[in-house]
């Protein structure tokens, strides 16, 4: 059972009470649409009589240090750190609140939104940002992969790939959901890699030969493609879910994204899922490998540990009367 730091409970304490809410918003979102947004959100929070901060951050490179320096305030004045943005923007602002011990609250901008669908959190930004004065801090459970933390998921081998080429294709086709399916499908196409890893859990080494590995922290996202509910089930209570994939050739691949999408990847022969606390990848090679957490790209050395974080995440989680079913 996770006990809560003393400091954070005094900062949540302060904040359910009117501290500010520091508003971080997505650097890369349109000019009109974030001037849009930030208005809605000044007239929500100043008609509930919350108080405001808008963070300037002058583009996607300089948000992370926003947002470290906005977690710092919200610390010291017991206010909320916001996110608004997609699951990669709020991974980000989690960090820095994660790290100063405040609470976080979100206000979905993305295509998916599968952290903030899980907590019932509005997928409209008003009706979000009402949910959010009324919400209440609530300890919510985050994956690491080696110092990044994780909310939704971490990956390596071909889904990090689906992720990159998705950005690419969504910068030329917009950001759409079947822009989406397209771009995954013309990655399955090209892949043909297939990781040697070793495999350490709970005291055992095995060595695999997979196409992608993939670790989830969310109940939405692993239901939603079909996994075994006890798996599923054991996510958000101290333990992660793995995904690993038997070597297959690329009309297999299909097969089983075909079957993720119709919610039946669990009944695959060639899926194997299982739950952990903590997961270490090994590679002959000390060599930079391509990894993924929540959408986000980037190069790590192995060894990769993949953990539930010891400290858990103080999320602003919406009043029953504002929670929204999970669609």
């Amino acid at each position: 059972m996770w006990v809560e730091p003393s400091h954070s409970a005094g900062v949540a304490d302060r904040a359910v009470r009117g501290g500010t809410f520091f508003v971080l918003s997505n650097p890369g979102s349109g000019e009109h649409d974030a001037q849009e947004t930030r208005e809605l959100l000044e007239t929500v929070f100043k008609e509930a009589g919350r108080a405001v901060e808008f963070v300037p951050v002058s583009g996607p490179d300089a948000l992370a240090s926003a947002c470290a320096r906005a977690a710092v305030q919200a610390r010291e004045h017991g206010g909320v750190l916001v996110a608004v943005g997609g699951d990669g923007t709020i991974n980000t602002v989690a960090q820095a609140a994660l790290a100063q011990g405040c609470p976080l609250g979100v206000i979905p901008q993305g295509t998916f939104n599968f952290f903030a669908r899980d907590h019932g959190i509005p997928q409209d930004a008003q009706e979000a940002a009402r949910a959010l004065v009324g919400a209440r801090p609530r300890p919510v459970q985050v994956g690491r992969l080696n110092d990044r933390l994780f909310l939704v998921n971490a990956s390596l081998g071909l889904y990090p790939q689906l992720l990159e080429d998705r950005e690419t294709f969504k910068e030329q086709l917009g950001r759409r959901r079947w822009v989406a399916m397209f771009s995954a499908l013309v990655t399955v196409f090209q892949w043909r890699r297939q990781l040697a890893l070793q495999i350490e859990l709970e005291g055992e080494r095995i060595a695999v030969r997979t196409p992608t590995l993939f670790v989830g922290n969310n109940r939405l996202q692993l239901e939603r493609i079909g996994m075994e509910a006890q798996t599923v089930g054991r996510v958000g209570e101290g333990r992660l879910a793995a995904i690993v994939l038997q070597p297959i050739g690329t009309w297999a691949m299909l097969g089983l994204a075909l079957r993720g999408a119709l919610g039946r990847l669990g009944e695959a022969g060639q899926v194997r899922s299982f739950a952990f606390r903590s997961l270490t990848i090994r590679r002959w090679s000390v060599r930079p490998i391509k990894v993924a957490t929540d959408g986000e790209v980037h190069w790590m050395r192995p060894p990769l540990r993949f953990e539930v974080s010891p400290e858990p995440l103080l999320l602003m989680t919406p009043q029953p009367q504002d929670r929204v079913a999970v669609e």
